[in-house]
């Protein structure tokens, strides 16, 4: 075998030792052996066209040649033209396998099975490293830049690996990348004819010189000999100096690793990277569906699917604890910590989980009381959790789960008694690592409470509220012990942020915490299911209260719903003395008529005798005493302004109310008309005390308006339907034509109108909290006018003085 033969041999030695390391990601690991394959036929293509001899770019061109039809006949031979010849269809095909591909990296946990599309993606990305390897080793004769392509495909393998590629895996990719450069410098030493070491270790050659290679029994040559030495101490240090140097962390969705025990009847259950996909979820650019689901509730908003519970925080991640894990009982033991005082409802729910959707945790409302699955599954009693095993996943599996709905009062979370100590002591621990802005910045927001469950309420609203907190999923985790320091100060994230965040702080306050992983309630379907999807991946806080257990709270933005019983200003958590404010009254006129001062004692108006005023002489001065006739029409006029001026906000919003509901009438614009009447129906909530928020939805603030409002449900389909009509106006490319708007907002200021107080209707039709809007149009308005004579009368004095210096206008 030729020098150059033996390159490329090695060549593709190294390429497929480096993919050994993408062995663990799937399963099965039949793609290596396509992978192979191909790989073998391209080096060999690669290996006759440099015999030929062909020049450099066109060996690479043939070899890529070779590579596309290879492929094209493993992937898209019905597509082909004659089975071989990629056409348009086959690159289309090609697309479309790259792009599902895409989408089940970010989908399946690992091991992920080999669909086409992660098998297209695999052997594909085979092909093209040991091609570049082979051009750049072989056919350029430069085989250290070839290490480049090799890192970059072991590094992928390490990256989608939990917990990072094995040690294995790194010295296979590091022997095959040794094994190349050895290769090389055979070759290279070969040209010369000679050995540059001792004499006598060859064979002889006619004309007295030495021939590079041993013989067969003989010893290796010196720079052989050499080359090895340095090659295994190189790889020496790169194996143990890792192994001595502290271990980096692995941020806020940093990795962990481990799985369910053996079966039997105990066991345990390590922890896991359950998070490895939830980022990829949220950012996928199609909304699949998870799983779908049919219950007796009759309200899913607090329809969490729970996955698993981290619960040990070390500083740069949460994850959950390594637990004893049981068979499933027949009935699940009593939520902890779960008085019997609290308000609690039995619902059913019937699961159906998605053929693609590979997870080793089932997913569950909490807290369940019984689950009936088929398979192997196991019970964390723990975090009441159930999770696969040897090898059991949720794949179109279908259970029924009975589970408990828990509405705790604002005042019973407030009184909660002090929990047990073990409990208090697992759950506050916080690592002597966290930054000290995370536990100042916590007892700075709940300053002035006065117990846990006000802590809470407060840390919840400073992140979904006021905090100035942005979701956004595009975010990077970050790493490190200072992950959540930088999110608190830069305040951009997604819901791990948000939930890892609010747990460590509540930690730091002396609340017991955890963080959720999970799905929010998804959406409802017409025939009575309810749909959960990949965007509805999500992450929430956990906090524990005794006498409730486990309670959750929402501090992300847009995500979720917030639970009712952390309103702090519901009825139940006033105080039960301090009388509600009345509304305050004008004074009342004065029935007595004013005496006239001309008049003496006992006369006037009112005393039965007549007090006529004495005329004033002809011509004379009108008497000081008396208002003038302009007098009485401004004192009139002030009077009448004086009267209208407290019904100017109810004058304006009945104006503004009118003009809005017609704006989408016959002949106007529809979009601007759907628009109209729902600003209309969110100032409409707004007069009745449920403040605007411009990050939700339509569809969540419909929901928000009617869940507070409480109205009944024909009021609350009408609220749903304008929000339905202003996302077909916001989002539809052809907008459908809606009609009766109006009526349905009319329909919800009814219903506002009738739950409401009586101190809160009048104070809606007089005073209407909307009405601030004239107040911001005007202070723009006159804000804008400011501007433009300010900014005009510099202006206009420079252009004076130029006109007064021009040529001809100067005086002498």
């Amino acid at each position: 075998m030729s020098g150059r033969a033996r390159l490329a041999l090695c060549a593709a030695a190294a390429t497929l030792c480096a993919a050994c390391a993408l062995l663990p990601l799937v399963d099965p690991v039949t793609w290596m052996l396509q992978a192979v394959i191909l790989l073998g036929i391209v080096t060999g293509v690669g290996a006759l066209t440099r015999r030929v001899p062909l020049a450099r770019p066109l060996t690479i061109g043939a070899q890529a040649l070779t590579g596309v039809l290879l492929m094209t006949v493993f992937f898209t031979r019905d597509q082909a033209i004659g089975g071989l010849l990629p056409g348009p269809d086959a690159i289309a095909a090609f697309g479309r396998l790259m792009q599902d591909g895409v989408q089940d990296v970010g989908r399946y946990a690992i091991p992920a099975p080999v669909t086409p599309g992660i098998r297209l993606l695999l052997v594909g990305g085979v092909l093209v490293i040991g091609l570049v390897v082979d051009a750049l080793a072989v056919t350029y004769r430069s085989a250290a830049p070839a290490g480049l392509p090799l890192l970059a495909l072991y590094s992928v393998a390490a990256g989608l690996s939990q917990g990072g590629a094995g040690w294995l895996w790194f010295l296979i990719a590091a022997a095959g990348y040794l094994l190349l450069l050895l290769a090389e410098g055979r070759d290279r030493l070969s040209q010369w004819g000679r050995v540059f070491g001792a004499a006598g270790s060859g064979t002889a050659r006619p004309g007295g010189g030495q021939s590079f290679a041993a013989g067969a029994g003989g010893p290796a040559p010196a720079p052989v000999r050499t080359g090895r030495r340095i090659g295994a101490v190189v790889l020496g240090i790169a194996l143990v100096v890792p192994a001595a140097l502290p271990s980096l962390g692995g941020g806020l969705l940093g990795p962990s690793s481990g799985g369910p025990g053996p079966g039997g009847g105990g066991g345990t259950i390590s922890a896991v990277n359950p998070l490895v996909s939830l980022q990829n979820s949220l950012n996928q650019p199609a909304d699949k569906e998870v799983l779908n689901y049919r219950t007796t509730a009759a309200d899913t908003r607090d329809m969490y699917l729970r996955i698993v519970a981290l619960d040990q925080f070390d500083g740069t991640a949460w994850k959950p604890s390594e637990r004893t894990v049981t068979d499933v009982p027949d009935r699940l033991p009593q939520p902890r910590g779960l008085s019997s005082a609290v308000d609690l409802e039995r619902i059913n729910t019937s699961i159906s989980t998605a053929e693609w959707y590979a997870q080793n945790w089932l997913p569950l409302p909490y807290p369940a009381s019984q689950v009936d699955i088929a398979g192997r599954w196991r019970f964390e009693p723990q975090g009441r959790t159930l999770v696969g095993d040897r090898g059991q996943n949720t794949r179109g599996v279908q259970y029924q789960v009975e589970s408990l709905q828990v509405r705790p009062t604002p005042r019973q979370l407030a009184n909660a008694p002090a929990p047990p100590p073990e409990l208090l002591r697992e759950y506050t621990k916080v690592p002597d690592s966290l930054p000290p802005i995370v536990r100042t910045t916590a007892r700075k927001v709940t300053h002035g409470t006065r117990n846990a469950y006000e802590k809470a309420v407060k840390l919840q609203e400073w992140f979904a509220l006021y905090g100035g907190f942005t979701y956004n999923t595009e975010v990077r985790a970050g790493s490190g012990s200072e992950a959540i320091a930088r999110f608190l100060e830069q305040k951009e994230g997604f819901c791990v942020h948000f939930s890892f965040s609010m747990a460590a702080m509540a930690r730091t306050l002396g609340i017991p915490a955890r963080v959720a992983v999970g799905f929010t309630p998804g959406a409802k379907q017409p025939n009575g299911t309810t749909s959960v999807g990949l965007k509805d991946a999500h992450a929430w806080p956990e906090l524990y209260f005794e006498g409730t257990g486990w309670t959750r709270f929402e501090p992300t933005p847009s995500r979720g719903s917030v639970p009712d019983y952390s309103y702090p200003d519901t009825a139940d958590t006033g105080d039960p003395g301090r009388p509600a404010p009345e509304p305050s009254q004008p004074a009342a006129p004065s029935a007595e008529p004013f005496a006239d001062p001309t008049c003496g004692p006992g006369e006037g108006p009112g005393t039965g005798s007549a007090c006529v005023p004495v005329p004033a002489e002809s011509g004379a001065r009108p008497s000081d005493g008396g208002p003038s006739p302009w007098a009485v029409v401004g004192i009139a006029l002030a009077a009448l302004l004086v009267l209208l001026l407290p019904a100017l906000p109810m004058l304006w919003r009945i104006r503004t109310r009118s003009r809005r509901l017609a704006a989408g009438g016959p002949g106007g614009d529809q979009a601007a008309g759907t628009l109209s009447a729902w600003r209309e129906m969110l100032d409409t909530g707004w007069d009745y005390g449920i403040l605007p928020d411009d990050s939700l939805t339509p569809r969540k603030a419909a929901t928000r308006i009617v869940r507070i409002g409480e109205l009944p449900p024909e009021d609350a389909d009408a609220a749903h339907r304008v929000a339905a009509a202003v996302e077909q106006a916001l989002y539809a490319p052809q907008p459908r034509p809606v009609s009766g708007l109006a009526t349905d907002v009319a329909r919800v200021r009814a219903g506002l109108h009738a739950t409401a107080t009586h101190g809160l209707r009048l104070r809606a039709l007089l005073a209407p909290r909307s009405a601030v809007r004239l107040l911001w149009a005007v202070s723009a308005r006159w804000r804008g006018l400011v501007v433009r004579c300010t900014a005009s009368r510099p202006v206009t004095a420079a252009r004076r003085a130029a006109a007064a210096l021009r040529p001809g206008r100067q005086r002498a």
